[in-house]
């Protein structure tokens, strides 16, 4: 079990925890109103490259969810900063929307679809066989393979739609090369999100409903860890993985509930 109320801050994933496409899940205005009310350090990390922190607030205000700017962190910023650290001022062909583009420019990396030091990729509504056709050719003549994230899926309102592994996985298959994703699991996301929240590991708690990035990169960090219901794990996959959740919730809205439990 997790004692919620001695925990300091909470890292939460947004698709298929905070919504699908465009509907808010269940009891989440509840869990949000709890986490200021207890004046929680909270962010909500997402392995979505595709929206910038401002639209995303948008988003969530749009849908009746008061969250400042500040509490949002993604893949695409992620990616931004490695790249930055690896290589500055280096340039990429980028296949992408805004939240990816704009986090590039913001960390002074310039696009060239000629002879690019890496080929990134994104969630993009632009994704072509033209463009997948360019990356993969600008990967054949050296230029090294970047994913967002590695999620194979992610949940919409109607079913699920290919996320980034999928959209990077024709490339891999064509070029032989295998892309280096920034987004969770990598520990590197992790530890950013830790040190925007000021916490500690053991002080923390993942929110997520993925075992295959959430959990496991919660679990990886030291950090405690919530599985809900909301997303894209059944009961049966759960019992798929060698490693479990600390909790395991019908949805962000029993934390409150279960906060009040141990008081």
């Amino acid at each position: 079990m997790i004692d919620f109320n001695e925990k300091k801050g909470f890292i939460c994933d947004m698709d298929g925890v905070i919504y699908h496409g465009n509907k808010v899940l269940p009891g989440v205005d509840r869990f949000i109103d709890w986490l200021h009310r207890e004046k929680k350090e909270f962010l909500f990390l997402t392995n979505s490259s595709c929206s910038t922190p401002r639209e995303l607030q948008q988003k969530l205000a749009r849908m009746g969810l008061d969250v400042p700017e500040k509490h949002f962190y993604t893949s695409a910023l992620a990616t931004a900063a490695f790249l930055k650290a690896q290589a500055p001022g280096c340039t990429v062909y980028a296949v992408g929307d805004a939240g990816l583009l704009n986090a590039l420019y913001d960390a002074g990396i310039t696009m060239n679809d000629v002879d690019p030091d890496y080929v990134v990729i994104g969630e993009s509504k632009s994704y072509t066989l033209d463009t997948l056709t360019k990356a993969t050719n600008l990967v054949r003549k050296g230029a090294k393979l970047i994913g967002t994230n590695p999620d194979a899926s992610g949940p919409i309102e109607d079913g699920i739609a290919p996320a980034c592994g999928a959209l990077v996985s024709p490339i891999e298959i064509a070029t032989g090369k295998k892309a280096y994703f920034c987004g969770k699991p990598n520990p590197l996301m992790m530890r950013t999100g830790l040190r925007l929240l000021g916490c500690h590991s053991a002080e923390a708690v993942m929110v997520g409903d993925r075992m295959d990035t959430d959990i496991i990169s919660g679990l990886e960090s030291g950090m405690s860890t919530v599985l809900v219901m909301t997303g894209v794990t059944s009961p049966e996959t759960l019992n798929t993985y060698a490693y479990r959740p600390t909790v395991v919730l019908p949805g962000v809205g029993d934390i409150p509930t279960e906060a009040e439990k141990t008081k």
